[in-house]
């Protein structure tokens, strides 16, 4: 009974390496086994293979063990103090193996190439004798006996079976694969399934420039393709892209490097420089062993577009970065990808084939992308059963995937402040989220032109007027509700309505209950947010609105008191004047020739003239998607 419990100690330094596990008599003798007969031991992050000894102050209740061969999950730290029980203890029979196949794990790259395969071969023979092993067990080598191995695991073993088999000096061995110990801890990493919402069009053509040329590359040989160097990712902040990379290289198995544009600035000249060579030789290291992403956050900061300024030291950065990404293709299987929220900021010698051959738009959100998001972020939730994702993807009309796991967090913050902690019931429901709403805006709006907060207010709030109400929902709500009845009969919905009467007569009033019934952006531009007595600037301005409105449809454009913003050009004698260059810039985003690139909610926009080609259910789709209502107010 004393030896029920044993208490788990590593080994002394005398026994490391040695595959011995110190007992006690008792536990021995309950054991039945003879001194140094192969033993497994079950711990709770996998298996140990050692022989039993006797410990040498002959103590019950302990076990000291060497880890040396072990599963690949066993970590020394997580052992310390465990309490074992002597049914974890396992006696194992034991055949000598005639053959073994095994993966051998080195320190460095260096000591890769430097060390001849006859040699390797020697040293891993001596390093295996006498050792009980089991299939997919790692040996560990330990550091004093200094040697370049550092991990051999057992990849097949003959005759096959499941009990302990012996290496003896009879035994083949043949190494199968040799890698560095890098390469092997990014490849023995847990890797915990993760899994993205609303990306899977930027996933799926990141997964097309890393896999295939890697997976096929006599395919794309034969075609005489070359293959992709980099991938550029543009998209608002918060959209996903450092974690739509990171997933993509778990999914393809590469090993993912990644650095930040202000960690390789140094102080003295010349270091930026050498950092960035230094990061890109370890790439080109690293891709020898297998696929490699090199991924680089926020390259604006890193490679700013080069104009008039003196600016001597960020244009060595530039030009060194530049003549690296023309080596990349030439040696291993390295791709290089980067991240920019802000692409006009980037010197366009970066943004042509052979450096970045493909560039991958990530638009905000759109209704359907966001309901998966909140689908796969409320999955692990105790929500309601009364909350609706589909009103909830209505009501977040701007919001990326950073915005909506801040929105789900604050709701379930709001529950626990609502709830005793002790509650059993914990459940997140409606009030939660409508709670939440009032703190968590969408952060492409947190520094927008025009983004106001008022008082929501109904229809029913407002007495009277039933035809310009019915004119409003005909024209803003319906467009929006019902998209396909408006398809289906070939209407499109208008693009900007004008608003006009006496003052008092509840022209805002009725914006308002527009704003609160169709649950979507909504920004209101007066003339003092427009005018600027810089050139240039009220124009600015005006497009910056109209480009924030775009990127977070649907959207209505509110402008206060018009008959103050914009004039006659009739009436303006030198033709110069700011009231008609604004009219200009106005009458042109109403046209809507185009939309920046920059402005793609998904990779299958499709322009004025192929919408006539799409199908009705694009049509239906892209109905909403793209919604953006214009509202004018003007007195008599």
């Amino acid at each position: 009974m004393e030896a029920a419990a044993l208490k788990l100690l590593l080994a002394d330094p005398g026994d490391e390496g040695t595959q011995r596990c110190r007992l006690g008599p008792v536990t021995l003798s309950l054991l039945g086994v003879r001194i140094g007969a192969p033993l497994r031991i079950s711990l709770p992050t996998g298996c140990c293979l050692c022989t039993a000894w006797p410990r040498h102050d002959l103590a019950d209740g302990y076990l000291q063990v060497d880890l040396s061969c072990r599963t690949a999950g066993v970590s020394a730290s997580d052992l310390k103090g465990l309490m074992l029980g002597v049914g974890q203890l396992q006696l194992l029979a034991y055949r000598r193996l005639k053959k073994a196949t095994v993966k051998v794990v080195l320190e460095s790259s260096a000591l890769k190439k430097s060390t001849p395969s006859a040699v390797l071969q020697e040293v891993i023979r001596e390093l295996l004798r006498n050792v009980y092993v089991s299939l997919h067990y790692v040996v560990t080598v330990p550091p004093n006996l200094k040697s370049p191995v550092v991990h051999i695991e057992i990849l097949s073993v003959d005759p096959l079976t499941d009990e302990a088999g012996l290496i003896t000096p009879q035994t083949s061995i043949k190494i199968k694969e040799v890698v560095t110990f890098e390469w092997y801890r990014h490849l023995s990493e847990d890797t915990v399934k993760m899994s993205i919402a609303g990306l899977d069009d930027a996933g799926k053509s990141l997964k097309e420039v890393v896999d295939l040329p890697f997976r096929f590359p006599k395919t794309f040989k034969k075609l005489g393709l070359s293959v992709p160097n980099g991938v550029l990712l543009i998209g608002p902040p918060g959209v996903g892209k450092s974690l739509l990379v990171t997933v993509v290289a778990k999914e393809v198995g590469a090993y993912l490097f990644c650095i930040s544009g202000p960690a390789l600035y140094g102080s003295r000249p010349g270091e930026s420089e050498e950092n960035l060579r230094r990061v890109f030789e370890k790439g080109r290291e690293m891709s020898h062993e297998g696929p490699t992403i090199l991924f680089i956050d926020e390259v604006d900061s890193l490679c700013p577009k080069r104009g008039s300024s003196n600016s001597a030291p960020e244009y060595r950065v530039v030009a060194q970065l530049l003549t690296l990404l023309d080596g990349v293709g030439s040696e291993g299987k390295m791709v290089v990808m980067a991240a920019t929220n802000r692409p006009d900021a980037l010197d366009p010698a970066l943004r042509r084939p052979g450096r970045f051959d493909r560039e991958v738009i990530i638009g905000t959100p759109t209704l359907t992308q966001r309901r998966s998001i909140l689908q796969l972020l409320t999955s692990s939730m105790p929500i309601s059963t009364d909350i609706d994702l589909v009103k909830l993807a209505e009501m977040t009309t701007g919001y990326v995937g950073a915005d909506l796991t801040a929105l789900c967090r604050e709701a379930a913050m709001q529950a626990v402040f609502h709830r005793s902690l002790d509650s059993t019931e914990m459940v997140i429901n409606i009030a939660d989220f409508q709670e939440a709403f009032k703190k968590i805006q969408p952060s492409s709006f947190r520094s927008a032109i025009g983004l106001t907060e008022c008082k929501p207010v109904t229809w029913e709030e407002i007495g009277g007027l039933e035809d310009v109400k019915l004119k409003l929902k005909q024209s803003i709500e319906w467009p929006m509700k019902y998209p396909q009845a408006f398809a289906r009969m070939g209407l499109s919905h208008p693009k900007g309505i004008l608003l006009y009467g006496p003052s008092g007569c509840a022209k805002t009033t009725l914006v308002k209950a527009v704003a609160t019934s169709c649950h979507c952006s909504f920004l209101s531009v007066s003339g003092a947010d427009l005018f600027s007595p810089y050139v240039g600037d009220s124009e600015k301005i005006l497009s910056q609105v109209f480009h924030q409105a775009r990127a977070s449809t649907p959207a209505i454009i509110f402008l206060d008191e018009i008959d103050s913003i914009l004039g006659s050009r009739s009436h303006c004698k030198t033709g110069h004047g700011v009231s008609e260059r604004v009219l200009s810039v106005l009458l042109n985003e109403l046209d809507g020739i185009g939309l920046k690139v920059t402005e793609r909610r998904g990779s299958k926009l499709q322009l004025e003239g192929q919408c006539q080609e799409q199908s009705d259910k694009e049509r239906k789709k892209n109905t909403r998607k793209y919604c953006l209502h214009m509202l004018f107010l003007s007195e008599m």
